[in-house]
């Protein structure tokens, strides 16, 4: 069962606050703390044909697990996760989704060293 144990990282959940140049197209990120800080826990997967192809491309996935909150619920996959100790980045890759084991967390899967966050 997930506790508040298990929530042994501090992370910040950003969101490219980036305008449009005059033409339409995407400016340089401007990522700013949307949630955050908060504790968060961070399980890195194992297995699976989709998770080896992944780490032949340098990419790690995971599942990060968060309390659930309104703002928590806001996230999403266009987002990022930003570790507050170690300044590693997973980009989001889902929205996030109760934890079947207990309805006061989220569960949203990202993935470390992608090219695009």
């Amino acid at each position: 069962m997930v506790g508040a144990g298990d929530l042994g990282e501090r992370f910040t959940i950003q969101r490219d606050m980036a305008e449009p140049d005059w033409s339409g197209h995407p400016g340089e990120p401007d990522w700013q703390t949307f949630v955050g800080p908060i504790w968060a826990g961070i399980q890195f997967m194992r297995g699976g044909e989709g998770v080896l192809a992944a780490r032949l491309t340098a990419k790690q996935p995971a599942i990060l697990t968060i309390r659930n909150s309104t703002a928590a619920r806001g996230i999403k996959p266009s987002d990022r996760a930003k570790n507050a100790r170690t300044g590693e980045i997973f980009n989001i890759r889902e929205k996030p989704r109760v934890s079947r084991e207990n309805r006061g967390f989220l569960e949203m899967l990202v993935e470390a060293g992608a090219s695009d966050g």
